[in-house]
Formats: C-alpha cells, structure tokens, sequence
C-alpha cells in the first residue's frame, strides 16, 4: 500500500490558520477530490473539525487520543500506525495523510509518496508543514497552475515519490 501525504502550502512551509486553510485556490480542491475519492483519508481531530461532515466516496480516518471522540462516519485510531492498518486490512491501495501539521510530522518518515500543492506566498499561518529532506524524494511530475479568478494565489502542483 502506497502512504501519501497530500498538502498544499506555502513559501514558508504553512498550511493553516486558526484551523482553516489561509487561501482558496479552487483547482487545488478539484484535484484533492479527484485524487483521493475512493481512498481513506487519514488526519487528526482539529482537520476533521474544519472539515465537519464525512467527505462522499472516501473513508475518514480520525487520529486522536479523546477515548470519547466519535463523529459519525470516521474510524477514530489513536495512532498513524493504527489508521495505516486499518486502511491496509481494507484493502486500501493508496491512504492519504491530510493533516495537520502533528499528523503530518508522524507521519513523513513513512510515506512513500507527497502531493504537493506549492502557494506562492507567504501568509499568516499558525501551522506549517514538516521540513522536507529532498534528498530522499525524486520529482515525478510538475504542473504550474493557471490561477482562476477567485483564486487567492498563484500556484504549482508538484508529485514526489521516496527514494530510500
């Protein structure tokens, strides 16, 4: 099974602030849903809470510690280790970690591969991706995103696989 991280941030590594993403960039979301309908999405509980509801066509993977913690839809696991399971003894192909920035920290030592959304800017974030060792990823693909008029930033799309 394929373990990819899938995170759009930007030129400082954010990702969130006050547990919303800091930009809107429409193309990033159509891919997000393209690429992971189907799968289980693995995250912690403050990313599950701003997304609030099951997503259609994906399993959601909730990581927390909160024994009482059990919002309708998810599988709850207290551990990256146990959400990777359970996706693996489901048959899962590809589970995607969407965060936040502590899951995503758990989590880039194992994955094998990231897609990653590039923002270009720097915004007041207040969760930041984990620092990235490129030396043990290979560039697959690279597309630059034409930005549509709601867009909040411009953008690139970039796929990597791990080569250790």
């Amino acid at each position: 099974m394929i373990i990819s991280l899938i995170v759009a941030m930007d030129e400082k590594g954010g990702i969130g602030k006050d547990n919303q993403l800091p930009w809107h960039i429409r193309s990033d979301l159509k891919r997000f849903k393209s690429l992971t309908m189907g799968h289980h999405l693995v995250m912690g509980r403050k990313t599950y809470e701003t997304i609030r509801k099951p997503l259609p066509g994906r399993k959601l993977i909730v990581v927390t510690n909160n024994t009482a913690y059990h919002p309708n839809g998810c599988f709850i696991a207290n551990s990256i280790k146990e959400a990777i399971q359970f996706a693996d003894s489901n048959d899962e192909t590809e589970v995607f970690i969407i965060g936040g920035g502590d899951i995503f920290k758990q989590s880039i030592d194992i994955a094998n591969k990231m897609y990653i959304t590039n923002i270009h800017a720097q915004v007041d974030a207040d969760v930041f991706f984990p620092a990235i060792d490129f030396s043990s990823w290979k560039l697959i693909w690279s597309e630059v995103i034409i930005r549509e008029e709601k867009d909040s930033f411009e953008s690139d799309f970039k796929i990597y696989i791990c080569n250790k």
